[in-house]
């Protein structure tokens, strides 16, 4: 049998919304790299299966790439995985999958978990388009970049850590506008589960005085929805 890489989505918490073609594909491939071998270990125990990991992260992946290849290349079938979520989205894997496109090597990606999906449809904000921004730049082009989001007409999606939140939803509220309408969906598919909706100044107002735990993804409004209520309240005056 040829080889490939295959992707694999894993649950961005409960493991029932583990994929039955996804415990197959890692039960089936030769080897498996994981973000962190230890994260992964806790899954693969619970759905029994026994192949073999390799730790695949942002600090090595640049160093390991060709080898892994030329792995496939040889007949190799190797499933990657990341801590949570879908390989390549704010994770590891496009490195790895661009190179075996390079080389000719067959990719599979299976569908299966994502924490911005669910957010985006849970928040009650438009999703016919929508522009999935991920972790803003942390310092450089990170104000240009704020300014640009506020433009856009799509809603945006945002990832954030639990430590940055407050600042990140006052940078948000000053760029945007405080009636700017968001949420913030925190914990998806955890016991712990929270959406809060409001406007961004309230937000900012919330997380500001309280502490938030756990993954974060910010869910904004679309600047074309929110000049067509000024439009409209202006047209009532």
């Amino acid at each position: 049998m040829a080889g490939r890489l295959t992707i694999v989505p894993t649950p961005v918490g409960n493991l029932g919304d583990m994929t039955f073609r996804g415990v197959e594909a890692l039960k089936e491939a030769d080897l498996i790299l994981a973000e962190d071998t230890r994260t992964s270990s806790v899954l693969l125990r619970h759905f029994g299966i026994s192949t073999p990991m390799e730790s695949h992260h942002k600090y090595n992946e640049h160093s390991s790439v060709e080898r892994i290849v030329e792995k496939i290349e040889g007949g190799a079938r190797i499933a990657l995985i990341s801590d949570a979520g879908t390989p390549g989205i704010s994770d590891p894997g496009f490195l790895l999958s661009r190179q075996c496109r390079r080389a000719g090597v067959e990719v599979e990606c299976l569908p299966g978990a994502t924490a911005f999906v669910p957010a985006l449809v849970a928040s009650g904000l438009p999703t016919d388009r929508f522009v999935f921004e991920g972790f803003l730049p942390p310092k450089k082009g990170r104000a240009t970049r704020l300014a640009e989001l506020a433009a856009d007409e799509r809603t945006v999606v945002i990832y954030e850590s639990p430590k940055r939140l407050g600042r990140t939803l006052r940078q948000l509220a000053e760029t945007f506008g405080e009636d700017r309408e968001a949420a913030v969906c925190r914990e998806i598919s955890k016991v712990h589960e929270e959406i809060r909706r409001d406007t961004l100044g309230a937000l900012s107002e919330h997380y500001g005085a309280n502490q938030a735990k756990g993954e974060i993804v910010i869910v904004v409004d679309g600047a074309s929805r929110s000049r067509r209520k000024d439009t409209k309240a202006d047209s009532e005056e």
